[in-house]
């Protein structure tokens, strides 16, 4: 970011949250990139990405492409702790054997080797819209980031995950 300084490089500072904010001290933003359409899915969590979450958006993904008529979804998933976690790939299991009974849409997970984001199409999204909507003089409140984050995904907003 500093080649758009003016003087001096823009430094970013982790700034630390009132114990009693309201808004909380961390959310995380799932996301599904559609490159055919250009399109984000995005999903938002109060806290850390864990396992439970994960599980609860790859169930609102795969009910979304389901109603599409769509039967099977492919995620190109990097390393991360909660994609790979034990509860995760039971979970896939467990919902890709119900849907080969009932019907529904698959989830078929294609993994990427470690330490390689730059084959993951989704990590450029990220990396641009985490400097588009940065604001190094304060804070952004949760409403305010959501609304900035699905603003420059062009995404709507789905309900809040919450603990």
């Amino acid at each position: 970011m500093h080649s758009w300084s003016q003087d001096q490089p823009l430094r970013l500072l982790e700034k630390s949250v009132a114990k009693n904010d309201p808004d909380g001290k961390a959310i995380a933003c799932y996301g599904l990139y559609l490159p055919t359409a250009n399109q984000m899915l995005l999903r938002f969590v109060t806290g850390r990405p864990l396992s439970w979450v994960t599980c609860a958006f790859l169930a609102w993904l795969a009910a979304h492409f389901a109603a599409q008529g769509k039967r099977a979804l492919f995620l190109i998933w990097d390393n991360a702790t909660w994609h790979n976690s034990l509860h995760v790939r039971q979970w896939v299991k467990a919902h890709n054997r119900t849907v080969k009974q009932e019907g529904g849409c698959r989830l078929i997970l294609c993994r990427l080797p470690s330490k390689s984001p730059w084959l993951n199409p989704i990590e450029p999204k990220w990396l641009h819209g985490k400097r588009a909507i940065v604001e190094p003089t304060r804070t952004l409140s949760l409403p305010e980031l959501i609304q900035r984050v699905c603003d420059y995904y062009h995404s709507d907003f789905f309900e809040l995950i919450t603990k």
